[in-house]
């Protein structure tokens, strides 16, 4: 991921159709005994699309016929989700939202102290959730101290909570992001995080350098490219796709014997120390140290085998649905622009080759996952991200009804 190190398991909850009608959406949030609520936040989720409930808890939006997930959220409830089609004609809801007297109780009982710890944590999630690109540094959250961390030292995985919204500027993109978290979770090796996101311009109309920089994020994104294959336009996009297969690296010893070996070196070591160093000892010791370096080479090796995939081995279609589905891996190369220098830095201070080219893989949890046609997979656990995409992360993210300027 942004980390090379990492592989970015990236889900979020969302459901969301793109036609050309527009149809209304209106509806009440009451509480539990039918009590109007004013303020509450309803949108769509990952969208610019979203409201506040008035003083007598009525909405309206408009939107395109399709299917989405609506979140309401008001302070003090517990979150609302539905998953909703909607159809040509107007629609009407009516929500009851249910008190959140856990969360509360855990707010007003446990004190969080605003430590060492806790900034350490705090600068540890940004860097994860925003990434290392260009924009990350343009991310600003307002109320930082919403925040709640958990470490468990025994497996080093930090977890992290909000008790309300996380309220993010983004100053490059022009965005004022909502970010609610359901799950964030990181290892060594993983970051998986998901949540319900809100996106407002900052303000209107919308600056040049916004639109310029929407469409730079935009350009060679996951979205990007999702799109790009639903309409078969790969290639005049941008997109070159290769497929490959993961074989073990016979240059690695095998786990087995990389630890055996570590095993008698530390015997000979205690060997050398309490008598002489025979000549047999130090050819045995060279020996087994050679095995053990070797431990730092990866453990499977990419093979390509096609280096264009036809779009019948990615993805099946008929006239309604689109359906990603292909064999082991896909390489995806982004030509028309080059890796950012953050990005050529690996971990430890080692540099990359720059290449000019973007280049992420597919890694496929399910097989036949349907497209969306506003370019995000609906099953969010199908498709896991390594490389560009991973590195690019939350801070290049844009909402599921943004499109680019036709010119």
């Amino acid at each position: 991921m942004f980390l090379s190190k990492y592989t970015l398991l990236l889900f979020f909850f969302l459901g969301f159709q793109l036609n050309f009608a527009q149809s209304i959406i209106s509806g009440k949030i009451l509480s539990k005994n039918n009590q109007a609520l004013e303020g509450a936040s309803v949108y769509f989720n990952n969208t610019t699309i979203g409201t506040i409930s008035k003083n007598d808890g009525t909405f309206e939006l408009k939107v395109k016929p399709g299917n989405y997930l609506l979140i309401v959220s008001f302070l003090g409830y517990k979150t609302e989700k539905i998953q909703i089609i909607i159809s040509t004609e107007n629609d009407f809801l009516e929500i009851n939202l249910n008190e959140d007297n856990t969360l509360l109780d855990e707010v007003i009982v446990k004190k969080v102290i605003f430590d060492d710890d806790w900034k350490y944590n705090l600068n540890r999630f940004k860097k994860t959730l925003f990434g290392k690109s260009e924009l990350a540094n343009d991310c600003v959250i307002s109320n930082e101290k919403k925040l709640r961390f958990d470490y468990n030292y025994k497996t080093n995985t930090l977890t992290a909570y909000n008790i309300e919204p996380l309220k993010i500027k983004h100053k490059s993109l022009g965005y004022l992001i909502n970010y609610d978290i359901v799950e964030y979770t990181l290892t060594q090796k993983h970051l998986f995080f998901s949540g319900y996101i809100k996106y407002t311009d900052l303000q209107t109309p919308i600056k040049p350098k916004w639109i310029k920089n929407r469409l730079k994020a935009f350009n060679g994104s996951r979205m990007h490219f999702l799109r790009s294959i639903i309409h078969k336009k790969l290639t005049e996009e941008g997109f070159l796709v290769s497929q490959f297969k993961r074989v073990p690296n016979k240059k690695r010893p095998a786990d087995s014997v990389i630890k055996k070996a570590r095993r008698l070196l530390s015997k000979i070591r205690k060997q050398i120390k309490s008598s002489k160093k025979t000549p047999f000892l130090s050819f045995k010791f060279d020996s087994l140290k050679r095995i053990t370096k070797k431990s730092s080479l990866k453990k499977f090796k990419d093979s390509i085998y096609q280096l264009e995939v036809p779009y019948k081995d990615m993805i099946l279609s008929n006239n309604k649905t689109s359906l990603l589905d292909f064999n082991d891996y896909l390489l995806v190369t982004y030509t028309k622009e080059p890796e950012e220098a953050n990005y050529l830095i690996k971990p430890f201070g080692k540099k990359r080759r720059p290449t000019g080219m973007q280049s992420s893989n597919i890694i496929l949890n399910e097989r036949k996952t349907i497209i969306d046609p506003s370019g995000v997979m609906v099953n969010p656990n199908a498709l896991i991200n390594q490389g560009y995409w991973a590195f690019e992360a939350f801070a290049n993210m844009l909402p599921l009804d943004y499109q680019p300027p036709k010119n």
